[in-house]
């Protein structure tokens, strides 16, 4: 994939909640080491053709649509401390901002 995709999809990202772009993620930020810089989020954002998580989460959102529900797919894996929440981008802004409210 051409550097521009990814960092096409940075800006947007960043746009979308609020940040900018940093041009220096990585070790190399001044900042934070974060793709995005944002006040309260750490943003990595990451670009593959092709993700299992994105699989599950467009069947869960195919459900939840046929219920008129919010999709949320909820992922474990094994003994690990975390549990992890896949969300829409655009929901968690909206989530975000009636927080801030």
């Amino acid at each position: 994939m051409p550097n521009t995709t990814w960092k096409s999809l940075e800006r947007r990202v960043a746009e979308v909640l609020g940040g900018k772009r940093n041009p220096l993620s990585g070790g190399q930020g001044k900042h934070t080491r974060g793709d995005i810089i944002h006040p309260d989020l750490y943003v990595e954002v990451k670009l593959r053709k092709h993700w299992a998580v994105y699989d599950l989460f467009m069947d869960t959102r195919t459900k939840a649509a046929k219920e008129g529900k919010t999709p949320l797919a909820v992922i474990h894996e094994g003994s690990r401390k975390h549990t992890l929440a896949v969300v829409d981008l655009e929901w968690l802004v909206k989530l975000l901002k009636a927080e801030k409210s």
